[in-house]
């Protein structure tokens, strides 16, 4: 039935003071026109909570270049139901906002959505103290979709699925979860609450998704390396289910596995090669879903000089035999310097059999990089006994492209180029990197030492390998207005994510040993186009190369320098002793000769590292959204656009946009590459793992021009590249690395 002015006044008049206070902060807005709108709109018998949906909708839909604070107003008024929503299923009236802290955590633990472990670890006094410290006015600094993400994936509801948490209480439970073991675990969770309720950083989805549960799983990625032997394969394959049932990102190495038609126990041509096993890791990546939320997510890394390496870049692409496809299996490949260098002089390439290569030769050359590799590998295509496939580099490179350009993989692994730089490389190798190229560790396979049946009890001993796992945070560059501000957040930070180490519950236990073992972390970044936009610094220029070396320097000096501070207190890892950190030739690989850089790296020897790599930019793809922030070290993909969810259209906006920014927000596919690239070599002197670096093209990016881009990368020492984000597709986000 059509209602008519008067009855749509009346309807109204309720929610007339919430639209009032949730403009009161923007004159410049129009909310009588707004008022005008949301009349029009409504119709009879509509219930209260659906007449508040739809002034947020028509609020949001208001949003535009002009008048970006529209989704701020939205997000106020999404607040308010957020409290309605609350106040009615916990029992308290909505007029406080925020309810007890200490009855939310009783009834969630009561009800088996926390873990037991917070009231164990917290008096009733000291939650509530931690109450009073709960902010409710910065839920005002969400926009619409950060609040929206936030509340749809992350706040805690229950088994009908109700609002039971609010934002600044899951802000205050990662806090209360992260500061368990700090001998003043108050002081500390205040701390940590301060920096992620200003939205100054954010934490892992896993961290953001899984505090304070009884299955808390912070890490976003695991990398595992196969040894080539059917159990090393299956027992992968088990422990990537394991992690992917718990949310995590999956990186598996391959290379040490034989290729098709190599020997299996003395039987040429026996082996189905690695494109079977991949089927395989593709099938545990769909049937494993966490809990019917998104599938699991597995990159798989290869040798360029593998036999297998043809059928594999051909994995994701539309031509080809089906049998060997698996479309849900995110390639990478792992390029050696010799490589490039064959390709950039036109010369000739050799693929070999890993296993043959080591009954021939006696020596993996996998395992080696660099001069090291290179002398190796010419020693191989010397050999007369050596089967191998000759073939132009060129012409490896040019299917490299066509995969890219279709699918926006492979990732790209420069294998030197990270081995090199690796602070650790007495105590490893690093194959590989993870779902989102950001992350170098040392890695090796896990191996089966006995297997005994005792007292009817089967008893398998294994030793671990080095299970890499990735524990991601990232500073919001967005509202960093001074170096004073990275040197506030950052040990902030650091603490936060070493304490993930020790309060994380792990899927697999060689992923804890390795935790342990180098505790390394990830600090990384979001935020940084709208870092550059709010100073006024064009992304293709020399004021942005400049800016970009003198803010990631400051980053990793207080990312390093507050590791030091936390190993004075707690302990450095145990794998120190040898490190490129205590020696002092990391400083000297990125001619560190200040006298603070030299300052620290006294105390460093002294009193050594907590962790034994500090530093890696993660996409950051749902987190910067949440923090309304622009996505990790990316250019924006547009100043403004439309999103649309389930039949609801969400206009958004770069960050801050405004006459004064909207000309530094230049958009990522009409930026010259080559800028990026520059940037990126700046910034990755500074990054002791990697950044997830994409690269933008066009459909009228040419071959020679795309070709350039590889080199160019390679060149600058790039150590990864991520996804190749083609105009004309879409790839798939990483959401477990987003941080």
């Amino acid at each position: 039935m059509m209602l008519d002015v008067k009855e749509k006044n009346t309807l109204l008049d309720p929610f007339r003071p919430l639209i009032e206070e949730a403009c009161k902060d923007f004159p410049h807005l129009d909310h009588n026109q707004l008022m005008e709108e949301i009349l029009g709109q409504l119709r009879d018998n509509l219930t209260d909570n659906e007449i508040i949906q739809e002034i947020i909708q028509i609020t949001v839909e208001k949003t535009s270049m002009e008048e970006p604070d529209w989704q701020f107003v939205a997000a106020r008024i999404l607040s308010y139901s957020l409290y309605q929503a609350a106040a009615r299923h916990r029992g308290y009236d909505v007029k406080q906002k925020y309810g007890s802290l200490y009855h939310l955590i009783h009834t969630l633990t009561k009800k088996g959505l926390y873990g037991t472990y917070l009231l164990e670890t917290y008096r009733p006094e000291e939650i509530k103290e931690l109450q009073n410290a709960i902010i409710p006015e910065r839920d005002k600094l969400f926009n619409y979709i950060g609040l929206k993400v936030l509340a749809d994936r992350y706040l805690v509801r229950d088994y009908n699925h109700e609002v039971m948490e609010l934002p600044q209480e899951r802000f205050m439970i990662i806090a209360m979860h992260l500061a368990q073991k700090e001998d003043d675990k108050l002081t500390w969770a205040k701390k940590f609450y301060e920096v992620l309720s200003k939205l100054e950083l954010t934490v892992a989805t896993p961290t953001l998704a899984n505090a304070g549960k009884i299955l808390h799983q912070l890490s976003s990625c695991f990398i595992d390396t196969v040894g080539d032997s059917l159990w090393s394969i299956y027992n992968t394959n088990s422990s990537t289910a394991q992690v992917s049932k718990h949310g995590g990102g999956v990186g598996i190495y391959l290379g040490k596995v034989r290729s098709k038609g190599s020997k299996i126990r003395g039987h040429k041509g026996a082996s189905g090669g690695v494109i079977p096993w991949i089927r395989n890791y593709n099938n545990t990546a769909v049937a494993v879903d966490q809990l019917g939320v998104r599938r699991g997510a597995f990159a798989i890394y290869l040798d360029i000089w593998h036999a297998d390496i043809l059928d594999f870049l051909n994995l994701r692409t539309n031509n080809g035999d089906d049998r060997l496809k698996a479309h849900d299996i995110f390639p990478g490949v792992c390029i050696p310097d010799l490589f490039m260098q064959r390709v950039k002089e036109r010369g000739m390439w050799y693929l070999f059999d890993p296993h043959e290569i080591r009954e021939v030769m006696g020596y993996s050359i996998e395992d080696s990089y660099g001069k090291e590799f290179e002398r190796r590998y010419l020693e191989c295509v010397e050999h007369p006994e050596l089967t191998k496939t000759e073939i132009p580099a060129i012409d490896i490179m040019k299917r490299i492209m066509v995969s890219a350009f279709e699918t926006g993989t492979p990732f790209i692994f420069f294998r030197d180029t990270v081995n090199q730089a690796n602070p650790n490389k007495h105590q490893g190798m690093i194959y590989s990197s993870n779902l989102c190229t950001e992350i170098c560790q040392n890695m090796s396979p896990t191996e089966l030492l006995s297997e005994e049946l005792e007292d009817g009890v089967i008893v398998t001993k294994q030793k671990p390998g080095d299970f890499v796992v990735c524990n991601l945070s990232s500073i919001n560059l967005g509202r960093v207005n001074s170096e004073a501000d990275l040197a506030r957040i950052i040990p902030i930070q650091m603490r936060m994510l070493d304490s993930v180490i020790d309060l994380n519950i792990y899927p697999v236990r060689q992923a804890e040993y390795t935790n342990q073992k180098y505790r390394a972390v990830g600090l990384g970044t979001s935020g940084y186009h709208q870092y550059l936009a709010g100073r006024q610094i064009a992304w293709e220029s020399e004021e942005h190369l400049e800016e970009a070396d003198r803010l990631f320097e400051n980053i990793a000096y207080y990312a390093i320098r507050s590791s030091m501070e936390i190993a004075k207190e707690k302990g450095a890892y145990p794998l120190f002793e040898g490190s490129e950190w205590q020696t002092g030739e990391y400083f000297d690989r990125r001619g560190y000769t200040s006298e603070r850089w030299q300052q620290l790296r006294q105390d460093i020897a002294q009193y050594g590292m907590r962790n034994a790599w500090v530093f890696a930019v993660a996409p950051t793809g749902s987190t910067s959204l949440i923090a309304g922030s622009t996505a990790g070290i990316d250019p924006v993909y547009a100043k403004y656009f439309v999103e649309e969810k389930r039949g609801a259209s969400i206009p958004q906006t770069a960050p801050n946009l405004s006459p004064k920014t909207t000309w530094y927000y230049k958009e990522a596919h009409h930026i010259d590459q080559l800028w990026s690239i520059r940037a990126a070599a700046k910034r990755q002197k500074h990054i002791d793992q990697s950044q997830s670096m994409n690269l933008y093209i066009t459909p009228n990016t040419n071959a020679r021009e795309f070709l350039d881009l590889y080199i160019q990368s390679w060149e600058h020492g790039i150590k990864t590249l991520y996804y190749v984000r083609n105009q004309s597709i879409e790839v798939e986000e990483c959401v477990s690395c987003s941080s």
